[in-house]
């Protein structure tokens, strides 16, 4: 698996090997034993798939806070996103609001590789793309959340308004949103 660090620190681009035939591939999407050998240590407790019907569809800007936050890895079991995007919310963090976006697909397999601390959103540019991402807790409806999709001067790449659940709708600007996260100082 190739690994490569993004701007910023702790998000991550994972690239697994895939190993072709004439019947199509096979491709490890997660080893625990390979990946500790890079450093990393995450016991994922929880398997999420979603479905987006339509083009455009966008979730997001998401987290999950304390004593419940989760680290995501996320992959594209079909279609395409034109970006999967991680933005830093720990408080006192050096890229505290900055973003990073990465197109997953079902065909060039990436993932993306999200710590607690970050939130988390998507949209789709083709019908019926499938999310699946593995979390670090379980779902904690009281400790969910949510900062609006277009207060973090990310470039989501797209025409037109996207389809957004009622959650999403309302949630609150990243300028007016105190967040539950501190950064430790660590930059890894």
């Amino acid at each position: 698996m190739e690994i490569t660090q993004t701007p910023l620190p702790g998000v991550l681009l994972l690239e697994p090997r895939r190993f072709g035939d004439a019947r199509g591939f096979f491709s490890e999407s997660w080893n625990r034993k390979n990946l500790e050998g890079h450093g990393i240590t995450l016991d994922f407790v929880q398997d999420n798939h979603s479905m987006s019907a339509q083009v455009g569809t966008l979730r997001g800007l998401h987290f999950q806070s304390p004593p419940h936050a989760q680290a995501k890895l996320v992959r594209c079991g079909r279609g395409r996103l034109t970006f999967d995007v991680a933005v830093d919310i720990r408080k006192g963090s050096p890229t505290y609001g900055h973003w990073f976006g990465a197109e997953l697909s079902f065909e060039n397999g990436l993932q993306l590789l999200i710590p607690a601390g970050f939130l988390h959103g998507f949209i789709t540019r083709e019908p019926d793309t499938e999310i699946i991402y593995k979390c670090t807790d379980y779902y904690a409806p009281d400790c969910d959340g949510a900062v609006a999709w277009d207060s973090c001067g990310i470039d989501w790449d797209f025409e037109g308004p996207p389809l957004l659940s009622e959650k999403d709708a309302v949630a609150t600007a990243l300028a007016n949103f105190d967040s539950p996260f501190t950064w430790d100082g660590e930059m890894a």
